[in-house]
């Protein structure tokens, strides 16, 4: 059996997607005409970072993805999927020795993507995910927090004498915010309202973004570079243990076994590290003249969005959420993370333009409200 494992034949049952081949077709697995393209789609979806593996499980079940037994898919059989080398070309059964071989079938999905999904699995590459905290009456709940005790608000649903009213508040042990729903999401409406960015604003912005991202790729280029030479090195090492065992028996089972496993998880570290600093291809004029489209309509698009576009767009001008005292939102008014560019450029021309006229109108009402606390 480790003979035909060494060779790449698959001798086990086949996972889902694939189905044991005929020896009479000279491969031992093939792919299964109704499975294989729902496991590549589920591979290449998740790649994206646009979803949790609970969201990918639904979302199979919804394609009709199922087990042999033609049965829905668990949370663990997904978990399972998705770290399988198998469905990359690639036979890898530690408990008989046998790792990293070239398979005698057709790869379901490439290599790269399949490094790219660990990536995305092991946190290495950061997910687009919004956190689903929130019941849909509560878009704001965990997102805004509590001042006082610096706990994410809750939301509930409070009897009156003739009908329910929607409340945010604090956890147990903190009464420092009880607000109406209708005053909070108005208020929050309000600071996105203020993000209103005049056109000399967004033409710095715009010329700031262009020159980051092309340094950023240029970056990218380089550690792209070093860990493909770091891989290329290790692999190498793995080569010549190999050569030492099979050819030319300097080392024996115990030490090749202990060398090997260590080379092959950082090869699969450096592979992953690859693949987590690529950079998608990206259209940033376009997003930029998108971004100048959609956030002066800030304010009426998020009201208007369903709970997961809602989050999306509390995510994007306020990742690290925002406190509120029980009146009003605390600190700095919304920040949008595309203003946040101009942070690193601090020299050269643009230290000549004038703050007025350029600033977007939250940045000014800010400095209003901090100079009327004075």
């Amino acid at each position: 059996m480790k003979a035909a494992l060494e060779l790449g034949r698959w001798v086990f049952l086949a996972p889902i997607g694939y189905l044991n081949a005929p020896r009479a077709m000279g491969k031992s697995l093939m792919p299964d005409p109704e499975r294989a393209p729902l496991v590549r789609r589920a591979f290449e979806e998740y790649a994206t970072g646009r979803f949790t593996k609970q969201q990918l499980l639904n979302q199979s079940r919804a394609w009709g993805l199922t087990n042999r037994r033609g049965r829905p898919l668990t949370s663990q059989a997904i978990g399972v999927l998705l770290r399988n080398q198998l469905y990359a070309g690639i036979v890898d059964v530690t408990e008989y020795g046998v790792r990293g071989k070239r398979g005698d079938f057709e790869p379901l999905i490439s290599e790269d993507l399949f490094y790219r999904v660990q990536a995305v699995l092991s946190g290495r590459l950061s997910s687009t995910t919004p956190q689903q905290r929130a019941h849909p009456d509560f878009p704001l709940r965990a997102f805004v927090r509590c001042n006082s005790c610096g706990r994410g608000l809750t939301g509930s649903w409070s009897k009156g004498r003739s009908e329910y009213y929607a409340y945010y508040h604090c956890r147990p042990g903190c009464r420092a915010v009880n607000v109406t729903k209708a005053k909070l999401e108005g208020l929050f409406a309000d600071e996105l309202a203020l993000l209103q960015p005049s056109p000399g604003y967004m033409w710095l912005v715009k010329e700031s973004v262009l020159q980051i991202w092309k340094a950023r790729k240029a970056a990218v280029r380089d550690e792209l570079a070093n860990a493909d030479r770091v891989a290329k090195a290790i692999q190498e090492k793995l080569d010549r243990l190999d050569a030492a065992f099979l050819f030319e028996r300097s080392i024996d089972i115990e030490t090749y076994d202990r060398h090997a496993e260590k080379l092959r998880e950082e090869l699969t570290l450096a592979r992953i590290d690859g693949h987590s600093g690529q950079l998608d291809e990206l259209d940033v004029e376009g997003i930029l003249a998108f971004a100048e489209r959609v956030l002066p309509r800030a304010a009426d698009l998020w009201v208007q969005a369903s709970l997961e576009q809602r989050q999306r767009f509390q995510q994007l001008f306020v990742p690290d959420g925002i406190a509120f005292d029980g009146k009003g939102f605390v600190g700095t008014g919304v920040t949008a993370p595309a203003f946040s560019y101009l942070r690193p450029i601090e020299s050269g021309n643009e230290r000549l333009v004038g703050q007025t006229g350029i600033e977007p109108a939250w940045l000014a009402s800010s400095h209003r409200r901090k100079l009327a606390r004075r």
